[in-house]
């Protein structure tokens, strides 16, 4: 598929809450296997994804927060599964923009995302399962100091920067921190807006947090979005 020259930004009102799979978070996230991690793990933001429930499913103890699970069990899945139609509505209508070596194909990533869903929706529906879910949101959550080996947070920072700025993310990412234990990282993709456009300020957000934490910048091994993006990786500091 023959790709644009002209970028066209993403049409999103609001947060959006998708249901990525696992296959992708292990990508973007360079998580490979996730060899050698015992957990807890944290994913924050992450929507109707189904990452949390097959972490559970390999016995990694893992968590998810986000202000989307706020409602009835049923009110959430349906909701994310009206995202998936609005979401695959908008990137159909400018998949020459994208990179689909990944995915393949806009029928195909829709495929991936209902998949995910089911898997989702199965663990949430689930009484214990539904108990990893927390309807809490950035900058503040509600666990204590020192709790996670790993935290996750896709699509959310950064890439709604004309929403949340400088002082949010710094706040935000801060409050990860917190939460990670001394050796333990915290991965955070994309860097870049809905416009596509690089964030102007997260180098000083790394170095205000230099303190506390360690960062690098990894390549991220999902492509898709028209502009790359790397990801990135802070460490806590002991």
């Amino acid at each position: 598929m023959e790709r644009k020259t002209a970028l066209t930004a993403y049409p999103q009102v609001g947060v959006a809450s998708t249901c990525r799979s696992y296959e992708e978070y292990c990508a973007m996230f360079r998580l490979p296997g996730l060899d050698g991690v015992r957990g807890p793990v944290l994913d924050v933001a992450g929507g109707a994804s189904c990452f949390t429930a097959e972490l559970n499913a390999q016995g990694i103890p893992a968590f998810a927060a986000d202000p989307f699970y706020d409602g009835s069990t049923e009110d959430v899945i349906a909701a994310a599964r009206q995202e998936i139609e609005v979401s695959s509505a908008k990137i159909a209508a400018n998949a020459d923009i994208y990179d689909w070596s990944f995915y393949g194909s806009p029928e195909q990533h829709r495929a991936i995302r209902e998949k995910s869903l089911e898997r989702f929706a199965e663990h949430f529906r689930d009484e214990e399962g539904r108990k990893r879910y927390y309807s809490d949101s950035l900058p503040k959550l509600p666990f204590a100091n020192d709790t996670f080996e790993l935290v996750t947070c896709s699509h959310f920072l950064f890439l709604y920067a004309d929403s949340f700025g400088q002082q949010f993310h710094l706040d935000a990412i801060a409050e990860l921190i917190r939460v990670l234990r001394p050796g333990g990282e915290l991965r955070i993709y994309p860097l870049i807006s809905l416009k596509w456009e690089n964030n102007p300020y997260i180098s000083d957000i790394i170095k205000a947090l230099s303190d506390v934490a360690q960062a690098e910048y990894l390549p991220s091994a999902l492509p898709f979005t028209p502009v790359r993006s790397p990801l990135l990786r802070m460490v806590k500091m002991a």
